[in-house]
């Protein structure tokens, strides 16, 4: 079964088209409007498809004990309390983002979270890896007819696959993205192999959230046909917060969206003389050349003729004839260092 593509804004995401690329700020941003404003447009002057934030209704989504990861300096409910932005400021950089033609989007970790999105009017949703077992989250949003973009982190393939037959039960456009969720990910544990796998099992496009770092496993997946790529995104790497470290800036941004669409572009399984190849091939290749001048009458012997460049003229012998040439002899007397003509040869 053919994978088909799903349209999100006004782009098709899926095999045969370009990736589409998604800068996630995140909680970047550290809770400052204006800050978030820059992300905006930078992400938008490096090329990227889409800017994703996150919205976080607390008393809707976590305890307040929830416990934190490493990469949290402080527990986990008073950063996102810190970092989370007002609903009327999500809608101002979601008219912000229109008005530049840089797609918004938005993950929520809560039911209120989505039904919040849903007034604004995201044309997607982005579920994070947390939420991939929250069955009930993943209806709710399903339900709301809208493409879904689901990660897969810190999950078995039997998870995935219930969350994936939830969504498709209800009818829902779903893309899913391979991702691991360690900060940063070790090289060793990306597995881009799962992008192939993923798609062979579920039958969906194929995104990478990616966690590792640099740009360098992400291009590694649009080889391997990445229809998505997830990175996270700041304007300065060196800033205190929990995905500062693993995120990447504005010039790699850049150069991540420049190499996706070359390796995109690259990708191609032709095999032929193209026309951009003619003018090396006239002087790559090589011809059967005489060595020394050779007699009228003369049997042709190895050591009177060799292979050279440039590639042979209009009735000349290529090299790969070359063993063909020994034995023949000589029609007209051939100076040293021509190219062999086949109607010099009897």
């Amino acid at each position: 079964m053919a994978i088909k593509a799903v349209k999100i804004g006004n782009r098709l995401v899926g095999p045969g088209h370009k990736p589409f690329i998604v800068a996630e700020a995140a909680v970047n941003h550290q809770g400052d409007f204006e800050t978030a404003k820059r992300m905006v447009y930078t992400a938008h002057a490096s090329g990227a498809d889409a800017i994703k934030f996150q919205i976080h209704v607390l008393e809707n989504e976590m305890l307040k004990d929830a416990p934190q990861s490493a990469n949290f300096e402080e527990p986990l409910y008073d950063t996102l309390k810190k970092t989370n932005l007002s609903i009327a400021e999500h809608k101002k950089l979601k008219e912000l983002c229109e008005d530049l033609g840089i797609l918004y989007l938005c993950t929520p970790f809560s039911r209120k979270g989505a039904d919040l999105l849903e007034a604004l009017g995201v044309s997607a949703y982005k579920t994070g890896s947390g939420e991939l077992t929250n069955l009930p989250l993943q209806e709710h949003i399903a339900r709301k007819g809208k493409p879904m973009i689901v990660s897969t982190g810190m999950c078995t393939i039997n998870e995935i696959k219930e969350t994936v037959d939830l969504i498709q039960l209800i009818g829902t456009p779903l893309i899913v993205t391979h991702c691991v969720s360690a900060y940063p990910t070790p090289y060793h544990i990306v597995n881009l192999g799962l992008i192939k796998k993923y798609a062979e099992l579920f039958k969906v496009p194929v995104g990478l959230s990616d966690h590792s770092r640099g740009i360098y496993t992400a291009l590694g997946g649009v080889a391997l046909g990445v229809c998505l790529i997830e990175k996270h995104y700041t304007l300065d790497k060196l800033q205190k917060g929990p995905d500062h470290p693993v995120s990447i800036e504005p010039h790699e941004l850049t150069e991540l969206v420049k190499g996706a669409d070359a390796v995109f572009q690259a990708l191609g399984a032709e095999r032929k003389i193209f026309p951009e190849e003619k003018e090396i091939v006239a002087w790559a290749r090589e011809s059967v050349v005489s060595e020394k001048s050779i007699k009228k009458g003369t049997r042709i012997k190895p050591e009177m003729v060799w292979v050279k460049r440039p590639s042979p003229a209009k009735g000349a012998v290529p090299a790969k004839d070359y063993k063909k040439v020994i034995g023949k002899i000589a029609r007209v007397d051939i100076p040293k260092n021509v190219q062999i003509r086949w109607s010099q040869l009897k």
